[in-house]
């Protein structure tokens, strides 16, 4: 016997093995089970989400006889009546499918209208299933409109379109529309771990989560996608292979991406960039990568509930927890937009990679200057005096020399000369020369004018090459030891060890600092806002109880010198270095390196 592909053998034969469109389901099998039945159905949806298997299922449920051969119309047909397998068989003669794509014209409609004054020679009923409504002509929809309106007793249509907009507004209106929902992607992964139960074949979850995401919503694809990837592992489902097959990004890349953006790091943004062009990854699939994950986070900053480990099915559920409390709400979105935007640029650009490069950077100069972002001025503030106006920027703090200077300079010449390159020049306020009082004869003398006001403007100074990149490595510096540190650091390693705190409330007891401990109270500081959460904290101390420190925390916003995560951090570049040096110490990688020219590829070094 040929090979059935898995869409076609799985595909459901009663309602009750419909999956992900329940909405529909319940409808038409109340309208079954009260007899209340429409003449004209009308299923919308994507491609593969079901629309042509409600059709006949629909149409067996009309024709259902019952294994005696005693039934009635039912929302569960038996399956085993000669009329349930002649259309599971496709050669049920009282059911006809009309392929409109194909037979669009008048005359192909009019040949079926014509089968509509014959009564059923086998069935109960004669259903008329047209797919692809939407590309039947003018002049057929016209042809259709009295027969649909009011057909026989005993005929019933069922349309099925992917676009039920080009569908005229009279067609509309003399049928029940059902709109059949693209599938999410725990659904697809459901069925297909399912079928590929029955099948047994065996599979491993991420590769199934791979090919339901890459579904986009349709069970066929689904199905068509898992039917290759079996081919393509020779009988069985491994993630790497599927990876390959369907030229996903592995998601740790995106994560390391993220990661570095919100350390403002972009050596190691340029570096995962090339990998993925050494390993001839999408770039178009990076951008989508990410953007799935900046939503997830973005869900997870607005709604620190949503955290909570559910079943523990997706291992990649920890990490984006992680990175939520990692990265601003408000970078969050500009990520996600930068990204989604993103997308329309790659075709543009002579190289996806550069494109995908730029795209990332460009994050980093948009990005505020600082922890916790620049201060914003308003115009108002940005014309105050020289002694009102803010001690923190530069531009400010030279601006009293300047106005001396200034001056000296009214009073020497009537004009200002041109200042040298990169000198400052003070602003004179236009509306202050204006509002001057009218000059007074000069004396003989012919004394100078009197100096005008002059206001200092803060200007924003941009930071010099190199600059992000020190904030960035300012993490690897030494960190001093501490009496307070040290209890920290054992205590949130036990916890996390023995799982007592996860998602935002492990983030917040890695990312925080120990800076004072009191007999009932110990105070954390962290450096991100996102972090103080209300449910994070009582958390951390519902935690912290079970270990015997029945305490209440109090957390202020402020620079973390010595945090777990900071520890565990340097630990890990440390492994790495010693690792990295073991490398290049090793005779036989130096001997190929001098003899064959050899070199060792950035970022491959792991430590074991």
């Amino acid at each position: 016997m040929a090979y059935l592909v898995l869409a076609r053998k799985h595909r459901p034969r009663t309602f009750s093995e419909m999956v992900g469109q329940e909405h529909v389901v319940q409808a038409l099998a109340n309208a079954l089970t009260s007899q209340r039945l429409h003449h004209a159905y009308l299923f919308t949806g994507t491609r593969g989400v079901g629309k042509t298997t409600v059709s006949r299922i629909l149409a067996k449920s009309l024709n259902c006889q019952g294994p005696d051969g005693q039934g009635g119309i039912t929302a569960t047909p038996c399956g085993l009546c000669q009329a349930c397998k002649d259309i599971d068989a496709g050669r049920f003669v009282d059911y006809t499918e009309l392929d409109a794509a194909s037979n669009r014209g008048v005359d192909e409609v009019q040949a079926l209208l014509e089968q509509a004054v014959y009564k059923p020679v086998q069935g109960r009923f004669k259903v008329f299933m047209i797919d692809e409504v939407h590309m039947l002509t003018g002049h057929a929809f016209n042809a259709m409109l009295k027969t649909l309106e009011e057909p026989p007793e005993y005929l019933k249509f069922v349309l099925a379109t992917t676009d039920p907009q080009k569908v005229p507004v009279t067609v509309l209106s003399r049928c029940l529309q059902f709109n059949l929902r693209p599938m999410a992607p725990e659904t697809v992964l459901e069925h297909l771990t399912q079928v590929l139960q029955a099948e047994a074949v065996p599979a491993e979850a991420p590769a199934l989560r791979l090919i339901s995401r890459a579904a986009r919503g349709s069970m066929r694809d689904a199905l068509s996608l898992t039917d290759q990837a079996i081919a393509f592992g020779n009988g069985e489902l491994l993630e790497a292979g599927v990876r390959q097959m369907l030229g996903s990004v592995d998601r740790g890349h995106v994560f390391r991406l993220i990661e570095a953006l919100a350390q403002g790091d972009g050596k190691t943004v340029v570096e995962t960039s090339e990998g993925l062009r050494r390993d001839g990854l999408s770039a178009a699939s990076t951008l989508e990568e990410m953007t799935a994950v900046l939503q997830a986070m973005a869900v997870l900053q607005a709604v620190p509930s949503r955290a909570e480990p559910r079943d523990g099915a997706d291992p990649e559920a920890v990490e984006t927890a992680r990175l939520a409390a990692l990265l601003p709400a408000d970078e969050t979105q500009l990520l996600y937009s930068l990204c989604l935007h993103g997308r329309g640029e790659l075709g543009l650009a002579p190289d996806e990679y550069a494109a995908l490069t730029m795209v990332l950077l460009r994050l980093l100069a948009f990005k505020p200057i600082g922890a916790a972002g620049a201060e914003k001025k308003t115009l108002n503030e940005a014309a105050r005096p020289v002694a009102d106006a803010p001690r923190s920027m530069p531009a400010v703090e030279e601006a009293p020399r300047a106005v001396v200077h200034a001056e000296r300079a009214l009073a020497a010449a009537p004009a200002l000369a041109p200042a040298p390159p990169g000198q400052r020049l003070p602003v004179v306020d236009g509306p202050a020369l204006s509002a001057a009082s009218p000059p007074r004869p000069a004396p003989a003398s012919a004394s100078a004018p009197a100096p005008a006001r002059v206001m200092a403007m803060p200007v924003r100074v941009q930071p010099p090459p190199g600059a992000r990149e020190a904030e960035a490595s300012v993490s690897s510096a030494p960190i001093p030891p501490s009496e307070e540190g040290d209890f920290w650091y054992a205590t949130v390693t036990q916890m996390v060890v023995a799982e007592a705190i996860t998602a935002l409330a492990r983030e917040l007891a890695l990312q925080s600092q120990l800076v004072a401990r009191d007999v009932d109270q110990w105070l954390l500081r962290v450096e991100r806002e996102s972090l103080n959460q209300t449910s994070s904290r009582e958390k951390l101390q519902v935690a912290l109880a079970a270990m015997g420190h029945g305490v209440k925390i109090a957390i202020e916003i402020g620079g973390v010198v010595d945090s777990p995560a900071r520890r565990n951090k340097q630990a890990a570049e440390e492994r790495q270095r010693v690792a990295e040096e073991a490398i290049r110490n090793d005779p036989e990688v130096q001997s190929m390196m001098r003899d064959w020219d050899a070199k060792i590829v950035p970022g491959t070094l792991r430590p074991a």
